[in-house]
C-alpha cells in the first residue's frame, strides 16, 4: 500500500460518498476500514463509500467484465456491503466522466445489483436504469413510537418498506432501524421510506438506509417509492401500455422516476464531485488489522 491513497467526495441529491479509485482491486478496504473513512468526525465523512474497481479485477464482478468495463463496490457508512445504490452509481458514472474514463453518453456498470445503464446528459443530469422492481407479497407493518402503518414491500435489488403517512415528522428521527414485523419479512435488514403526497404523481419522502441512518437521498428508495405510489394510485405501465413518471422530493433534492411498460424505471437526477484529496495510508491500515 502506497503512503497516500487517492480519494474524491460526492454528491447525489446530498446522498453523500467517499470515492475510492482502484482499479486493480489493490487497497485492502475491510468493514473497519470503510466505516472509519465515512465517519463524519473523525473520517472523511459520508453516507457511503464508492470502490471503483475494474470489474475484471474483483472476484463479484469478473463474470460482468464483458459487459461493463467498471464494477462499483458499494460500501454502507457503516462498512457492510450492498446491492445497490442509485444515487451512488450516479455519482460513480461522474467519477468516471471526470477522469476520463468515458464521456457524455451512454455507459455500463457493474454492481452487485447486476449490470446499470447509465446515460450521462449534457445538462449534467444523469440517468440510471434502475432494472425492474419486484413487488413481494404479504403484509407488513413498520412502526415508530406509538404509530404504525402498513408498508409496500419493494424490491430495488435491495429490500424497501413504503409507508404512506400524513405527516413526515411520524417518521420521527430515524436514528435507528424504524422496527417492522413480522420478522421475517427482512431477515437481512430493509430500507424504510415514509411518504407523503405533494401533487398529482408528485411525493416527498424521508428514509432510514440500513447501515446508514437517515440520508438526505436514497435512490432505491425513491424509485420504490415510485412504484408503491403508482400501484396505490391505479397505475401500471405494463398494464396500460404506457409509463408512468412520478417526481421524488427527498431532503436532498429532487429525483424524477419513470416506470417503462416492459418495467424498467429510470432515475434521473444530478451528480457532483465536491472535493478530492489523500488518505493517509498508515492511519487507514489501523482500521485494517
Amino acid at each position: 500500500m502506497s503512503t497516500r491513497i487517492a480519494f474524491l467526495k460526492g454528491h447525489g441529491t446530498e446522498n453523500d460518498f467517499v470515492i475510492v479509485p482502484d482499479p486493480e482491486n489493490a487497497v485492502d478496504l475491510p468493514p473497519s476500514a470503510v466505516a472509519a473513512l465515512c465517519d463524519r468526525r473523525a473520517g472523511i465523512g459520508g453516507d457511503g463509500l464508492l470502490h471503483v474497481v475494474r470489474s475484471a479485477a474483483h472476484p463479484e464482478a469478473k463474470d460482468m467484465a464483458t459487459e461493463a468495463e467498471w464494477f462499483m463496490d458499494y460500501r454502507n457508512g457503516d462498512g457492510s456491503i450492498a446491492e445497490m445504490c442509485g444515487n451512488g452509481v450516479r455519482v460513480f458514472a461522474r467519477y468516471l466522466q471526470r477522469a476520463g474514463h468515458v464521456t457524455e453518453g451512454d455507459l455500463a456498470v457493474a454492481t452487485r445489483g447486476g449490470v446499470k445503464a447509465v446515460h450521462i446528459a449534457k445538462d449534467g443530469d444523469v440517468t440510471v436504469g434502475m432494472g425492474q422492481a419486484l413487488l413481494p407479497e404479504g403484509d407488513v407493518t413498520v412502526s415508530v413510537g406509538e404509530r404504525s402503518w402498513p408498508a409496500r414491500h419493494v424490491n430495488m435489488g435491495n429490500p424497501h418498506a413504503v409507508a404512506f403517512v400524513d405527516d413526515l415528522a411520524h417518521a420521527g428521527d430515524l436514528y435507528s432501524p424504524p422496527p417492522f414485523s413480522p420478522a421475517s419479512a427482512y431477515p437481512d435488514g430493509v430500507n424504510v421510506e415514509f411518504v407523503v403526497d405533494r401533487a398529482p404523481r408528485h411525493v416527498a419522502l424521508r428514509v432510514h438506509e440500513r447501515g446508514a441512518g437517515e440520508t438526505r437521498s436514497c435512490g432505491t428508495g425513491a424509485c420504490a417509492v415510485a412504484v408503491a405510489a403508482a400501484r396505490r394510485d391505479g397505475a401500471d405501465p405494463a398494464v396500460t401500455g404506457a409509463p408512468v413518471t412520478y417526481t421524488v422530493d427527498v431532503p436532498g433534492g429532487t429525483l424524477v422516476i419513470t416506470e417503462r411498460p416492459d418495467g424498467e424505471i429510470e432515475m434521473t437526477g444530478p451528480a457532483v464531485i465536491v472535493a478530492t484529496g489523500e488518505i493517509d495510508a498508515e492511519w487507514l491500515e489501523t482500521f485494517a488489522r
